[in-house]
């Protein structure tokens, strides 16, 4: 009886060890492939506050709630079982539809800087039309920010899915489930902070502390300087991150001496780790700038000639 015993506590702590290597496995790989969609992550929490600006203070954290609901159901259940389905049975697909996403992104960022650089405005300015019932504008307004998480979770499931795509399918469904998690916790919960700034400022510039009050006013006069910030950083991480995807996307192809030349012309400038992944960030920054530029042409040329018809 005693030896059966051992044995079993020796199965069970053997099993303890593989289920706490699996843990420690899971954890860094969604640790590194969290790193990899950085670029997205980034964009997501710049263009979500957009969404709620205009709205009574007291409306910004429900729809902030109900849009991270919707995001969770985006990645979660829409698209973890088409990432693992495309994973076990079209795993070559990952890749084109990477680029396809990068694509996109490009083109949302080249596209707001040439609206800027025309003088134009960019989608997202109209964040309250003046007339319409206020629960119906908050419904539409939500609406959109979930389609549009849906695109920018897609964008982050696929970088997260290459990344663990040699692995055991459970191994890349719980690294997937992780990485949802941990975005969305992220993006959702800095959003909330961001678009809170201003009242925490009121509330502190009501103190009868001098300081406090000075620091709430700083604090309300920065938030303009603030969200316009955010909105740059979009830009340049989607340019970032799309011909990053792209360029990528381009090794072993015809067109692999695009992302040669920029791997070539980051280690002519430095060695410094730091300093080539600038260069290379910038490099992609540009290279998605003229991809983004040139689809945003061909889509307003078309534009044009179906309204011409």
């Amino acid at each position: 009886m005693a030896s059966g015993l051992a044995a079993l506590l020796d199965d069970v702590a053997a099993i303890a060890r593989i289920a706490a290597a699996s843990v420690d496995d899971v954890s860094a790989a969604a640790g590194k492939a969290s790193m990899k969609a950085a670029g997205v992550v980034v964009d997501d929490a710049a263009v979500t506050p957009t969404y709620v600006t205009g709205f009574s203070p007291k409306r910004e954290l429900p729809m902030i709630w109900r849009i991270a609901m919707g995001s969770l159901r985006n990645k979660l259940i829409i698209l973890l079982p088409l990432a693992l389905l495309l994973s076990a049975f079209l795993p070559a697909a990952i890749t084109p539809l990477l680029m396809i996403g990068g694509a996109f992104l490009a083109f949302e960022g080249a596209e707001k800087i040439l609206e800027f650089l025309g003088g134009g405005h960019g989608h997202d300015e109209d964040v309250l039309p003046v007339d319409g019932d206020p629960a119906t504008l908050e419904k539409e307004k939500v609406s959109g920010a979930i389609r549009t998480d849906l695109i920018l979770s897609a964008e982050i499931m696929a970088i997260a899915l290459a990344d663990v795509a040699s692995r055991p399918i459970l191994t890349q469904a719980a690294v997937l489930i992780v990485v949802g998690l941990l975005v969305t916790v992220a993006v959702y919960g800095v959003v909330a902070l961001i678009v809170k700034l201003d009242d925490i400022g009121l509330h502190l510039a009501a103190k009868p502390s001098a300081l406090a009050q000075r620091s709430g006013r700083a604090l309300v006069h920065m938030m303009p300087g603030v969200l316009g910030l955010l909105e740059t950083i979009g830009m340049i991480a989607m340019l970032w991150v799309g011909g990053g995807i792209i360029l990528h996307g381009l090794e072993g192809t015809p067109l692999a001496v695009l992302p040669h030349t920029q791997h070539a012309i980051a280690e002519a400038i430095s060695h410094a780790p730091a300093i080539m992944w600038i260069v290379n960030a910038v490099l992609a920054a540009i290279f998605g700038f003229i991809i983004g530029a040139v689809i945003a042409v061909v889509v307003h040329l078309v534009q044009r000639m179906r309204g011409a018809h």
